[in-house]
């Protein structure tokens, strides 16, 4: 795919229809969190077996977004792309008709085959479909459909499952999964010429490099001392800064909106320095986290310390998923699948670290601290990873001359 002259006057259409799947994807991982009641009286399981259907999902898209991504490597990334979906929305299809809870589950898999791919290929094609100065932004753009689904779509769903049952929340969804594939297949530019595509022992080897592994080590720690947070903000709120539960909700869309502004500030970030963005955002998340432990008593303050831990925690996903698709030369997306893989295997260890801190009798308040020290944890990962690549950098000229006055070609 080359950039279009539309991509060099503004963003194509073809990003803003991949933020439609991406809104689509983002709503069926999380709407499931508002509907764990309703699924687990209707199937006559325990909560803590509906919340299984999170981890079943999360861990789906972690081995499956590499081994799909492989898989599909050699086809073209459009036709990927409205596969994905079609799998998207029959994997919903199958949630909304399964009878009972290994069904549903094996759907919750199904359907979580197409998140990482979807993300991983999707932000290969966004890239593409625009000049160098402003990859950062469209991956930006693309993420804000997962962004404006945690705002809107998973609101609405919960909200569709309290009136008309969880089933009505997931025929919904695969609605979206429809009107998204028609306009992917519609918008979305075909591939200009055929990409090559690399043999998987290559693109093994290229993700194997340490630049694109420090890049996933980051992108792990950096959500996940985020999730150590978010994951228990509504006993948070509640236990230990006095709100109500009907407060726990508009407080949510707070951190949504800030999850929204962060996601397009890191593009543009990225954008004007990658290396910059990475430490910045990583430091302010980090930052904001350890501060977060002063307003845990303060109403006011917590409001808006939501609203900034969306912010800094979604500030890092561009410049995150934009240094692993550069060092990942011949491999873009296995690398960028991976990373998806990345933030959701963060999500899963903040959730636990969390509750290993609760465990521990440390109490609530310690999870602001302990969930800032993650994140510089992925601070320093990133300044020895920028380090690593100067020093690199500034030694290849040397190299080369010396083996250029070798004789070696």
């Amino acid at each position: 795919m080359t950039s279009s002259p539309i991509a060099r006057r503004g963003m194509p259409m073809g990003v803003y229809a991949l933020t439609a799947g991406a809104f689509g994807i983002g709503t069926t991982e999380f709407v499931i969190m508002g509907l764990l009641m309703q699924v687990a009286s209707d199937l006559h399981v325990t909560i803590a077996s509906a919340g299984l259907l999170i981890s079943g999902y999360a861990l789906g898209v972690f081995a499956g977004a590499p081994l799909l991504t492989a898989a599909t490597g050699r086809l073209p990334r459009k036709a990927v792309l409205v596969a994905l979906m079609v799998v998207f929305t029959l994997g919903n299809l199958a949630c909304a008709l399964a009878p009972n809870y290994g069904l549903l589950m094996a759907a919750r898999v199904l359907t979580s085959l197409a998140h990482g791919t979807f993300f991983g290929v999707g932000a290969v094609v966004a890239t593409s479909l625009v000049d160098e100065d402003r990859k950062a932004s469209a991956i930006s753009i693309m993420f804000t459909g997962l962004t404006v689904a945690t705002l809107l779509g998973v609101p609405a769903g919960a909200w569709l499952g309290l009136h008309y049952g969880w089933r009505a929340t997931f025929w919904a969804v695969a609605a979206v999964g429809v009107i998204a594939t028609g306009v992917i297949a519609t918008l979305v530019p075909r591939d200009r010429g055929a990409h090559e595509a690399a043999r998987l022992g290559d693109e093994l080897r290229a993700v194997a490099r340490p630049p694109v592994l420090l890049g996933l080590l980051m992108t792990v720690l950096g959500f996940g001392g985020m999730f150590t947070v978010y994951t228990f903000i509504q006993p948070l709120l509640t236990q230990v800064t006095g709100f109500t539960d009907a407060a726990v909700s508009p407080i949510l869309l707070v951190f949504g909106v800030g999850m929204i502004i962060g996601n397009l500030l890191g593009g543009r970030f990225a954008d004007r320095g990658l290396a910059k963005a990475l430490l910045g955002t990583l430091a302010a998340l980090a930052a904001v986290m350890a501060l977060m432990a002063f307003a845990l008593h303060d109403k006011i303050a917590m409001v808006l310390f939501a609203g900034l831990l969306g912010a800094a925690a979604f500030a890092t996903v561009a410049p995150l998923q934009l240094w692993v698709l550069r060092k990942a030369e011949g491999a873009q997306s296995l690398a960028s699948s991976l990373n998806i893989g990345a933030f959701n295997l963060g999500n899963a260890f903040g959730a636990w670290l969390g509750g290993a801190v609760i465990a521990s009798g440390t109490g609530l308040p310690a999870l602001t601290w302990v969930g800032a020290l993650v994140p510089a944890s992925a601070l320093l990962v990133a300044l020895y990873a920028i380090r690593r690549e100067r020093f690199a950098n500034a030694s290849t000229p040397a190299s080369a001359f010396l083996k250029a006055g070798q004789g070696v070609h």
